[in-house]
């Protein structure tokens, strides 16, 4: 099946907001593409491909030890907590959970967010919405409106490109200039690694922080930078350093939080934003942790006390691939820079790309090897992919290398499967075998994330726990506050799982030696003792993956308003969704 199979649009959609005739008055579904994701089906879903960011693409070879959590859909959230009428929110919902929720409730608006590969379940959704709610409007955006022809895909009335909390207060008649509110996000739910489910504890959990959308980088592959622009493009919620301290304080208090997930594509580059942020942080003692996305040449124009006192400890960063001509990347040492990061306690995401133009069968194991040299606590490997709407795909389109659509199935052009363009090199799909290559060799190089984790944390800790800044110091102490029991129990069963793998037990033996003499008897009775129970979990995790075993995210049903409970229809007692308002808090004590 290809793409052409989803049906044909009967409507003519429209990317501009026409007042909607009922204005703030209309009842509106928000909706994440159905469920279940982690199988192969007609619809798209994907073994592979399932609906988890880092075992899809950054520790899917780890297995057992591969980091296993789910993530909220970020943009509705934000949708619903920025307007004023009646929205339900439903999140990760079952094909059933769908229909149900046509049938027994009417609305006037339903909104669809989806990324490329999920177009034949929108198609889909799109066909059962006509079915059952006839009048209602349908609203498609995500990464999916890059497609220039989803009109001709999907039966929807308007596609939404970019930003959609702005779209939607004018289609409904609402102030456009009104402050953004920040919904209140967890950044991971059901956090799993080594078949031990982490237990979240007050102040563990991050919250999820949303200072802008875009990425003005501009990268020719990247589908963001296309969705809100381009090059340059950007839109900022909060401006100023003033602006986000006061939502993260409030996000503190209301969610009982110290650490962010800052889902900002380049947050560092807003220099005298985050420099106004790291000024207000220190006059008002906020020892927060912040987990950022940065470009390498951002990220060295600030020098490490900066990043230090911002509390940056976790830095997604591209490293692309050896040689690779992005501006980003120009001048920059990564392997130096990664070293100098982890060396500070700074946590490196690294990612590579997989089938650059000069990349061919003969010189991959040395583009492979290059990228795990760098030894970074996570490493996403992607395949170089010209998705619709990008300039890549305009470039390879240009070349006539762009493989024709029934050459492909729309649900594999992820990343990790298979080029929708035919590689000048690398052909007769081979990149399937070499990207797991990728993942395989540098989990066999530098083992488990988790035990990166653990090295670049204690390395922190040892050079920055007698740091003059007290706030410092306060962030690295609750740093390692479970690293003498938690932690140590996790390596020494690594140390005993790897006991046939002479190389990576030494390394894993020497690291729980490092435990040791830093944390003393406490760790070595955890180690002795938690680490038997966790030794117990990881085998039996290793078993029901082997035997097939995958996850699937819970169904979230949330409104902005309240909801009469004595309507016992619904399936779910809906959540009302949170939100924190931008306030002035900088005299606050």
């Amino acid at each position: 099946m290809d793409i052409n199979t989803a049906p044909v649009s009967s409507h003519e959609a429209s990317s501009e907001p026409v007042l909607h005739t009922l204005g703030s008055h209309a009842k509106i579904l928000l909706t994440s593409v159905f469920g279940p994701y982690a199988q192969d089906d007609e619809y798209g879903s994907r073994v592979m491909n399932p609906m988890e960011l880092y075992h899809n693409q950054v520790t899917r070879g780890q297995g057992p030890f591969s980091l296993r959590m789910f993530h909220r859909s970020w943009g509705l959230m934000l949708i619903q907590c920025n307007i004023q009428a009646p929205c339900v929110m439903l999140d990760f919902p079952t094909l059933d959970r769908f229909v149900e929720e046509l049938r027994d409730h009417e609305y006037d608006i339903i909104g669809i967010s989806s990324i490329l590969v999920n177009v034949l379940k929108v198609s889909k959704m799109c066909e059962l919405i006509r079915q059952y709610q006839p009048k209602a409007t349908i609203v498609v955006g995500g990464h999916i409106a890059n497609a220039p022809d989803l009109s001709e895909r999907v039966d929807a009335d308007h596609i939404v490109k970019g930003e959609g909390v702005r779209w939607f207060r004018s289609f409904l008649g609402e102030d456009l200039d009104q402050p953004i509110r920040h919904p209140e996000i967890n950044s991971g739910m059901g956090v799993r690694s080594l078949g031990v489910r982490k237990k979240p504890k007050s102040g563990d959990v991050a919250a999820t922080l949303i200072p802008s959308v875009g990425c003005p980088m501009g990268c020719n592959f990247c589908s963001t930078s296309a969705m809100f622009g381009g090059k340059g493009k950007f839109v900022n919620f909060y401006d100023t350093g003033d602006d986000l301290f006061d939502v993260m304080h409030q996000l503190e208090v209301s969610m009982q939080v110290q650490s962010f997930f800052v889902m900002d594509e380049n947050f560092l580059l807003h220099r005298q934003r985050a420099l106004r942020l790291l000024e207000l942080m220190h006059q008002h003692n906020k020892a927060w942790t912040l987990y950022v996305f940065s470009s390498a040449n951002v990220l060295r124009s600030y020098d490490i006390e900066q990043l230090l006192g911002l509390g940056v400890a976790w830095v997604w960063m591209g490293l692309e691939g050896e040689n690779s001509q992005y501006a980003k990347l120009k001048n920059i040492d990564t392997l130096e820079t990664v070293s100098d990061l982890q060396s500070h306690g700074i946590h490196v995401l690294g990612s590579t790309i997989i089938g650059l133009d000069d990349h061919t069968c003969e010189n991959i194991d040395a583009v492979i090897d290059h990228a795990t040299r760098h030894d970074t606590d996570f490493h996403q490997f992607m395949l170089y992919t010209p998705l619709v709407g990008t300039p890549l795909h305009a470039e390879m389109t240009e070349r006539g290398l762009m493989k024709a659509e029934g050459e492909f199935h729309p649900a594999d052009i992820h990343g990790q499967s298979v080029f929708n363009y035919q590689h000048p090199q690398i052909k007769d799909g081979l990149e399937t075998n070499l990207i797991a290559r990728a993942f395989q060799r540098d989990f066999e190089l530098n083992g488990p994330s988790l035990a990166r984790i653990v090295r670049t944390t204690l390395a922190g800790w040892k050079r920055h726990k007698n740091h003059p800044d007290p706030r410092v110091r306060r962030r690295f102490a609750f740093s390692v506050r479970e690293m003498a029991t938690t932690y140590t129990a996790a390596i020494w069963a690594s140390t005993k799982y790897y006991r046939d793998t002479p190389a990576m037990h030494t390394k894993l033996s020497d690291l729980l030696g490092e435990l040791y003499r830093e944390f003393g008897i406490k760790a070595r009775i955890s180690g002795w003792f938690g680490g038997r129970h966790v030794l117990r979990r990881l085998k039996q995790e290793a078993r029901r993956l082997s035997q097939g075993w995958t996850y699937e995210p819970p169904t979230f049903y949330e409104t902005n308003y309240h909801v009469d409970q004595s309507d016992v229809s619904r399936t779910e007692s809906p959540q009302l969704c949170r939100f924190v308002e931008s306030t002035d808090l900088r005299t606050s004590p």
